[in-house]
């Protein structure tokens, strides 16, 4: 059987997506190429807006029409929150809720008679990583979140936190060495909260990865804002630890932040930035900001453009909020008018940009290891594209390397390229 895996959203979906290929690779099943038509269509959607509800919906019209004789497994949030409500589901034959995609592979072999070889019936590391090549794949630390943002429907579509166990998260991460992976995401949906239903917490799983891995690049998704002191910085020590961190402020008004809920007041992200930096060399932060959360003054917003000029964010995910149904925030009164809120992410994408520059030229003339991607999807296709540790960036002229991709380089940084997206880099010994 050829399988066809295809998901949109959050990096934990891509992890969960990346670990039921393994299983189904591992039971026999193959993936199937670009232009292969597929025995089995696995979908895992995304509902953290409306809008990714809709684009799940046109996801699974578009996997019916281009497999219309495979079986079609649906799973994800979409599925969680709302369920047949939010989806067409005709033409789908399985249903998998969030609470059980651990499962995914189990269920489907089950509901769907499929005819998959047992577990021992692959020698181990005989599988292919799945599925685009890449060379940074994503591990799920874990699951679930306690927190009530009242902009999120996370907590409803994932429910309580739930951790992986340390042991079988080392194991993923040596599998994957073993099949050439040279960089890890740990993600989650609120990865700093692993191991409180354990006993344990974040930095212990850290440090238990770096002693029992040879992973050479160790990656940390999006974290909170908190629960971050002494101890979690200390672990940047360690170089395999990347130093780069995503963390979400939402708003630099501490008065939206109370609406939303959030833990983490304005001044202390600003400070947690600042023990960042001073702990660990170029170290790079990057973020998420809601615009138009309801009720949001022009002094409120006036205080996020500020805080975010301020900091310099190296990058800046900026979200123009949409109501979605079943969270607090879309009862809000005070919704504000979309005009204002294209208005105001426009002022912020100029902040962003030129965050995002004054980043890029404080490492010009550095050379860093760069994690060679593979070529790049603009220009004539002959440049290849890669990340620095801090998660920058860089375009490396084709004629200056070959066959690079999946191999760590050592690379000067030179300057901007023009599009502003990436910095150009050669390699250090040239």
């Amino acid at each position: 059987m050829r399988i066809r895996l295809e998901t949109l959203g959050c990096r934990l979906n891509e992890a969960e997506l990346e670990t039921w290929a393994r299983q189904l690779q591992a039971r026999g099943l193959k993936v199937a190429g670009p232009e292969d038509s597929a025995d089995l269509v696995v979908v895992n959607t995304c509902a953290v807006t409306n809008e990714a509800v809709r684009k799940s919906r046109k996801l699974l019209r578009r996997s019916q029409r281009e497999n219309p004789r495979a079986r079609l497994v649906v799973s994800g949030c979409a599925v969680s929150v709302g369920g047949a409500a939010n989806l067409d589901t005709s033409g789908v034959d399985l249903l998998v809720d969030n609470r059980d995609k651990d499962r995914l592979v189990e269920i489907a072999a089950e509901a769907l008679a499929l005819p998959l070889m047992p577990d021992s019936a692959t020698e181990p590391g005989a599988t292919a990583l799945f599925p685009r090549r890449r060379q940074r794949a994503f591990v799920k630390i874990q699951d679930g979140c306690r927190y009530q943002c009242t902009f999120c429907i996370v907590t409803e579509a994932r429910g309580e936190e739930r951790s992986r166990p340390a042991a079988d998260i080392c194991d993923e991460i040596n599998h994957l060495v073993a099949q050439g992976v040279q960089e890890v995401v740990l993600t989650g949906v609120q990865a700093g909260g692993w191991g409180r239903d354990l006993g344990d917490d974040l930095v212990a799983l850290l440090q238990r990865v770096l002693r029992e891995t040879d992973c050479p690049r160790i990656r940390l998704g999006s974290v909170e804002p908190w629960d971050l002191g002494d101890r979690f910085w200390r672990l940047f020590e360690d170089p395999r630890l990347l130093p780069h961190l995503h963390l979400p402020l939402q708003s630099g008004s501490d008065r939206i932040l109370r609406r939303m809920a959030r833990r983490c007041k304005s001044a202390e992200f600003e400070r947690l930035v600042s023990e960042a930096r001073t702990a660990i060399p170029d170290f790079n932060c990057t973020t998420d900001i809601i615009v138009g959360f309801p009720g949001e003054t022009e002094a409120d917003w006036q205080a996020t453009l500020t805080l975010c000029e301020r900091i310099g964010f190296g990058h800046i995910h900026i979200f123009a909020f949409s109501p979605r149904t079943g969270t607090r925030a879309a009862g809000m009164a005070d919704q504000i008018p979309i005009a204002i809120k294209r208005e105001r992410s426009q002022a912020l994408h100029e902040i962003a940009t030129q965050g995002r520059t004054a980043t890029q030229r404080h490492f010009i003339g550095q050379v860093m290891p760069v994690l060679v991607e593979g070529h790049c999807s603009s220009g004539d296709g002959r440049d290849w594209c890669g990340y620095t540790p801090n998660y920058l960036m860089v375009r490396i002229p084709g004629h200056l390397v070959d066959d690079a991709a999946n191999r760590i380089i050592q690379i000067r940084l030179e300057g901007i390229d023009p599009n502003g997206e990436a910095i150009i880099g050669v390699p250090a010994t040239s």
